[in-house]
């Protein structure tokens, strides 16, 4: 599932094209995504200029006049500016058709949302209940350890939960514990003050170089420009199992925590 750098690399490298630009159309191959696409939904947009292009947690918001799109790429959606002559695939299911290219939205599972709203998209359902972003001021180490007292979740699971912050995806949560030296299965109640200012800095550090590095290849996702991302190169521990830990040289372990890939190194995450 493309993660936080993927969704704001994907924002980013789209902006320049799309920001104060005019849709001239709208065009829905499959509206069944994760949730059905809106009927009045290009009756909505055509012909109306996109004034914002922000993100809250994976949700990509493209703000105009009258309403917000929140567009979700799902499991392996993806995002690409192609030339207006460029035939749609199989899996190519929207196109907001611009005055010189076309944005086109593609999923082959399905499993992405693009969904309208007249209202504060951030009072929206899917919105109004996820905690800060990890690159803002607000997720601080008060925050957080405050929020962390006498729970019994697993640091690793604690950190996942949108709930307490938004966009610590399993690949970067397992990054972030291993810089740390936390092992992902020690009660998230229990960790210091001192290790959760560390831990934060470290979230930080991984998502900003996965940002500045094109995000993650997964599977299918690519970004913006048609481009796969390239942090995976350098990641410490995620998919590493079995190999020798970076530091110490011992094998890194790998376990199922809330039935997610968990790869660590027992010498060196206490």
């Amino acid at each position: 599932m493309p993660e936080l750098p993927e969704v704001e690399t994907t924002r980013r490298g789209i902006q320049p094209y799309v920001l104060q630009k005019k849709l001239e159309r709208v065009i829905i191959r499959q509206p069944m995504l994760r949730w059905p696409i809106a009927d009045e939904l290009p009756l909505k947009i055509t012909g109306q200029k996109i004034t914002q292009l922000t993100r809250r947690g994976k949700y990509i918001l493209f703000g105009f006049r009258n309403g917000t799109l929140l567009l979700h790429l799902g499991m392996s959606g993806s995002l690409r500016l192609v030339a207006k002559n460029t035939q749609p695939g199989k899996h190519d299911h929207v196109d907001f058709v611009l005055s010189s290219k076309i944005l086109r939205f593609t999923d082959p599972r399905r499993f992405g949302s693009i969904l309208w709203t007249e209202q504060d998209p951030m009072q929206h359902k899917l919105l109004n209940h996820l905690g800060p972003e990890p690159l803002e001021e607000t997720f601080s180490t008060e925050y957080l350890y405050k929020k962390s007292r006498h729970r019994k979740t697993p640091i690793k699971n604690f950190i996942m939960d949108s709930k307490i912050v938004v966009g610590i995806g399993n690949i970067y949560a397992n990054e972030a514990l291993f810089l740390t030296g936390i092992r992902p299965t020690l009660l998230a109640g229990k960790v210091s003050k001192t290790k959760y200012q560390l831990l934060i800095k470290n979230i930080r550090l991984v998502l900003s170089q996965a940002i500045q590095q094109g995000g993650t290849t997964l599977q299918d996702f690519v970004g913006g420009d048609g481009n796969p991302g390239y942090f995976k190169q350098q990641l410490k521990v995620y998919g590493r199992a079995g190999e020798p830990c970076v530091n110490c040289k011992k094998p890194l372990k790998e376990i199922r925590l809330g039935q997610r890939s968990t790869v660590y190194c027992s010498h060196c995450q206490r």
